[in-house]
């Protein structure tokens, strides 16, 4: 078993489950505003999962990567979509604001 901490909380799941079905299964979301229901579930092709992941996790899939690198989005920032993230090892996930989530600390926009 392993531990995700989000949000001060602490979810423990299995080796290789989902990110995204890890957060929601706890109760809480990868998600902003109306993009708890206003998004791909799952299917790595909206974007609105965006989150900072530090821990052991699977490397970025195709469809992940793609995703990530179409605005508002930029590869650059390290952000993972927990919808095609597994969780490997311990983990912290930190969701920054914004629709996507993409407005990080390196995010001018922010």
């Amino acid at each position: 078993m392993y531990t995700v901490t989000f949000d001060g909380q602490e979810i423990e799941c299995e080796s290789g489950a989902v990110l995204r079905d890890v957060l929601l299964d706890a109760g809480c979301t990868p998600h902003n505003g109306t993009a708890t229901t206003v998004n791909c579930h799952g299917y790595g092709s909206c974007g609105t999962c965006a989150v900072e992941v530090s821990g052991e996790v699977s490397q970025r899939g195709r469809r992940e990567s793609a995703r990530l690198s179409v605005p508002p989005h930029n590869r650059d920032t390290g952000l993972r979509l927990a919808c095609q993230t597994r969780v490997q090892g311990d983990v912290t996930v930190q969701k920054y604001p914004g629709f996507w989530g993409q407005h990080t600390d390196s995010d001018p926009e922010r």
